[in-house]
């Protein structure tokens, strides 16, 4: 049974794939984003859509239009469809776009001077495949980037099986003078190959969708979980996140600190400079604070200039001094740009969790030392204990 192809009817069915990819990603950017990103993405696939659809009338059309324009197009795509994947991943550099625009201008330039100068098919060929395989390398940050997804990696790990293949279509047509790497020649390696091809360009336009998805869903998670002035979480998230802590913890028996702060005279700097000001204040403030926490610790935007931290494993000395360095850092000093200087009160809670211990009773034993501490003056540190009555001593 003769299971060999005709070249035109495949390449023919991947410019419909690339077709019908255009109109869904059209529909899908019309209701979701009108992003550069997925304009990029349009626009590859639009230039391998045409490349393909002139290598399909090779030996009808001027070999000009079907290997030189063609090949050099496919070029084009191939950046494109990298700098979408990078703006996607939001790893996309000024440096890198102009890294992209010369390589990309470069490669075509040779494949000019080989077809005028060396215009055998093996050679441009093997140019080609390793140009591609050049242009993809950035996959890599897909697969073994520290916040890459699973599903990233699966679509990296896609992307870089098309280079491995690219470069050894490359070189077996340098060094093999019995096995053809032609689209065109009917043999097995045709077959494999366009096959491949076929499969991986579906999957790839597939998971470029799932990547969009994925990114859009992640979004929502942030805008659902943080505060969107300050980056901090916001009171369900980090209530639903210390309630976790607390139980880990008692079952530990370690302890876990608890701080919760406002601004002083806050509302004199709203109505004294402004709610933009004030605003300016409640970042800078957020900022300066993150640099004093480690990975466990929660921080919370409870609302207005009231904010609290939670750090777990965190004794009576450790937060104690990261309460003062917190206090001493934001202190009379004026950061970045704020027209105004501005101090905190910090009320400061310590303990060693059991079943019963509520996050609640925290909160509102805390909220008794931070009155403490502005009854003390402000800008100072009160901490507080819980006795078997919950009072504050």
């Amino acid at each position: 049974m003769n299971l060999f192809l005709d070249t035109k009817t495949i390449i023919l069915l991947l410019c419909i794939g690339y077709l019908f990819t255009l109109i869904l990603i059209n529909a899908y950017g019309h209701n979701h984003t009108k992003g550069l990103t997925v304009k990029t993405f349009v626009l590859a696939k639009f230039a391998q859509t045409l490349a393909l659809f002139c290598m399909a009338y090779r030996g009808e059309i001027p070999d000009f239009v079907s290997i030189s324009f063609a090949n050099s197009i496919l070029m084009i795509g191939s950046s494109l469809e990298m700098i979408a994947l990078l703006s996607l991943q939001k790893a996309l550099r000024p440096k890198t776009k102009m890294i992209y625009l010369f390589l990309t201008l470069f490669s075509i330039i040779g494949l000019q001077l080989i077809v005028l100068f060396y215009n055998k098919e093996n050679v441009r060929i093997a140019y080609y495949s390793f140009v591609t395989a050049i242009i993809l390398i950035p996959v890599y940050r897909m697969v073994l980037g520290k916040a890459s997804t699973l599903l990233m990696r699966m679509i990296g790990s896609l992307y870089l099986l098309f280079i491995l293949a690219s470069l050894v279509r490359g070189v077996t047509a340098l060094l093999s003078s019995t096995v053809s790497t032609s689209f065109y020649t009917p043999g097995a390696y045709q077959l494999v190959s366009l096959l491949s091809i076929y499969l991986i360009t579906i999957l790839g336009n597939i998971g470029f969708f799932l990547l969009m998805k994925e990114k859009a869903d992640h979004e929502l998670i942030r805008l659902a979980s943080y505060d969107d002035l300050t980056g901090t979480l916001n009171r369900r998230t980090f209530t639903e996140n210390a309630k976790q802590y607390l139980t880990v913890y008692a079952k530990k028996g370690q302890p876990i600190s608890y701080l919760l702060f406002d601004i002083d005279n806050f509302k004199i700097i709203n109505d004294t400079y402004g709610h933009q000001v004030g605003d300016q204040v409640l970042q800078d403030l957020t900022t300066q604070i993150k640099q004093h926490l480690g990975k466990e610790d929660l921080f919370v935007r409870y609302g207005g200039d009231e904010f609290g931290i939670l750090m777990p494993g965190k004794d009576e000395t450790e937060s104690n001094e990261i309460a003062e360095r917190i206090k001493h850092t934001l202190n009379g000093t004026i950061s970045r740009s704020l027209p105004v200087t501005y101090t905190i009160s910090i009320g400061v809670l310590t303990v060693i969790p059991d079943q019963y211990t509520q996050l609640e009773t925290l909160y509102i034993t805390c909220d008794k030392a931070l009155y403490n501490a502005k009854s003390n003056g402000r800008n100072s540190v009160f901490r507080s204990q819980i006795d078997e009555h919950n009072a504050v001593s």
